[in-house]
């Protein structure tokens, strides 16, 4: 596991550190909670489109947290983490082992999702784009 050191930022993005992670947990609550180890979390409130194959080419169904039409999710227990990356634009794409993506857009009027860990990181989407991102020295926002 990568997590170290925590997120590494870019120029134009958060490389998450969460490679080799594996999905312990999927929850629902009006938002869809995807649990990895070492107590790293990404919950989203916003549709996100879950895709499987090569990116943009692949079947893709659209998850919708808020109505709960999130079944397709659960292919994703157990998967681990291929690559995760938070883009300074707000969106977010997670890559794992099974061969699917989860990519989440910005949400125009609230927060599409966030990423939360442990020594007090949190990547949050910020409502029309853009993130909010916190560790244990405060908060910046990008």
């Amino acid at each position: 596991m990568s997590t170290e050191e925590g997120p590494v930022e870019h120029v134009d993005r958060w490389n998450l550190s969460l490679q080799g992670m594996p999905v312990t947990r999927i929850s629902t609550e009006i938002r869809l909670v995807l649990s990895l180890h070492s107590d790293w979390e990404i919950a989203v409130e916003a549709p996100v489109r879950l895709s499987h194959g090569p990116v943009h080419v692949g079947p893709s169904v659209l998850l919708n947290p808020e109505t709960e039409s999130i079944a397709p999710a659960l292919e994703l227990l157990g998967a681990r983490v291929l690559s995760a990356v938070a883009f300074k634009s707000g969106t977010l794409r997670l890559v794992f082992d099974t061969g699917h993506h989860l990519t989440c857009s910005p949400d125009p009027s609230f927060e599409a999702w966030q990423v939360m860990g442990p020594a007090g990181w949190r990547i949050v989407s910020l409502p029309g784009g853009g993130l909010a991102v916190w560790t244990d020295s405060g908060a910046s926002a990008s």
